[in-house]
């Protein structure tokens, strides 16, 4: 059993109204009819940095005393996360330091130096996060991208706003990287409202969660090969692999061609680009359509929308090519 409870998350709302935004979260008439339910999505896209780490990022630094400020907040990733540590470092004035793979998108990049943190490269991930300790002891608070309680608290606020705004949701599907957004999200939705159904999804080549779940301990990847960079975590953890057991209905993997897919019509119908870590939820919901009905309510949490330009105009020229093929 995981150690986060609803006052954890309800406590972190409190402490981070002030520095984040209330995300829209809409019908669409376009995704009811293609799932014969009726569909919502939370369009977490449209928060501060364009996803839902800085609530997150916000929980935890704010909480930290003085004297733990002083030196600055370190963190490890290649994508949302980094661009959130580095937001609210700015927002609070801290100094940050973003340790990244060698291999994160230039985007992302850009960002991050654009939000005023210091960026190292590391030739990986694990790598990155084998540097942490030596920052640690020179006494950098390091802000971890899922497996800490006050992180998880932040976003599972998102949670809390999914039953404002739809009180008689049956359902949620939502994404899993390391697997803290989706553990307390579902934290969140779950104590309040036992009966709803919450859907993880991950992407072939980024599918730590499945895998431990299937074998019942923590599996680490060898290696992240999946489109949907920000789902990216090489395993979860202990804490959020038991919220995976204790709140998932199951964790459903989708290939990349069906998160571009989704994407597409994301962009097409609604108007809104998802990254593939956000549309995959999308072709979720597709993979699991006779768990639905025209009774239930849906909500797909659309977690970012970090997605390059220049990688849209790959896509299509992918598609130019195969056409051509």
């Amino acid at each position: 059993m995981s150690s986060l409870t609803l006052k954890d998350i309800q406590s972190a709302r409190q402490r981070i109204a002030p520095c984040i935004r209330r995300t829209p979260l809409s019908i669409s008439a376009a995704l009811s009819e293609r799932l014969k339910t009726n569909v919502y999505v939370k369009l977490e896209m449209f928060q501060k940095t364009g996803s839902f780490k800085v609530r997150g990022a916000f929980s935890k630094a704010l909480s930290l005393k003085p004297e733990e400020r002083e030196h600055g907040i370190v963190a490890v990733s290649g994508g949302n996360h980094a661009q959130a540590v580095a937001y609210v470092a700015r927002a609070l004035g801290l100094r940050s330091l973003i340790l990244m793979p060698e291999s994160t998108p230039r985007n992302y990049i850009d960002a991050t130096k654009g939000y005023g943190a210091q960026i190292k490269f590391a030739a990986s991930a694990a790598a990155a996060f084998s540097e942490v300790a030596e920052y640690e002891h020179q006494g950098w608070v390091y802000i971890h991208p899922f497996d800490d309680p006050l992180v998880m608290a932040g976003q599972g606020t998102v949670g809390l706003e999914i039953l404002e705004d739809v009180p008689q949701v049956t359902d949620v599907v939502i994404s899993i990287g390391g697997g803290g957004f989706a553990g307390g999200v579902a934290t969140a939705v779950k104590s309040l409202k036992p009966a709803v159904r919450i859907w993880g999804v991950e992407t072939e080549g980024a599918d730590c969660m499945a895998q431990s779940l299937a074998a019942d301990k923590v599996v680490t990847l060898p290696a992240i090969t999946s489109i949907a960079r920000t789902l990216g975590a090489p395993a979860p953890s202990e804490q959020t692999l038991a919220l995976a057991k204790q709140y998932l209905e199951s964790v459903t993997v989708v290939p990349d061609s069906e998160a571009v897919s989704s994407l597409r019509f994301l962009l097409e119908r609604l108007k809104i680009l998802a990254e593939p870590a956000a549309s995959c939820t999308l072709a979720a919901a597709d993979r699991l359509r006779d768990k639905f009905n025209p009774e239930r309510h849906l909500v797909l949490v659309l977690c970012g929308g970090n997605f390059a330009v220049e990688d849209l105009a790959d896509l299509s020229r992918d598609d130019e090519d195969e056409a051509a093929a």
